[in-house]
């Protein structure tokens, strides 16, 4: 890490999102099709200054495995998904759906 603290960086599928995040100070990007959300994910899990990824439902939707593999092996950054604007699209069970996905257990 180069600065004294990680900064946020959001990859949102919806203008809304985007200009948001940007009013509470973090940077992003609009990236519409899978391979613009991988591309950008790529330079991002490279840059060692970007602590926290966050991706809209529907982007992480776009590359579900990808993301669950960050999740479970990458130290950084820390991947955290948001609703859209009408709330939550997943089933209110989504930590046992991924616990059971990821280590195999179910609860």
């Amino acid at each position: 890490m180069r600065g004294d603290y990680m900064k946020s960086f959001l990859i949102s599928d919806k203008r809304e999102a985007l200009v948001g995040m940007r009013l509470a100070g973090i940077d992003g990007v609009l990236a519409q099709t899978r391979e613009e959300v991988l591309s950008v994910v790529r330079t991002v899990t490279r840059n060692e200054d970007i602590g926290i990824l966050i991706l809209t439902e529907n982007v992480a939707d776009m590359i579900k495995d990808e993301v669950l593999g960050l999740k479970l092996k990458a130290k950084r950054p820390l991947i955290v998904e948001i609703p859209g604007r009408h709330g939550s699209k997943h089933s209110e069970d989504k930590l046992a759906d991924y616990i059971r996905n990821s280590v195999g257990i179910h609860i």
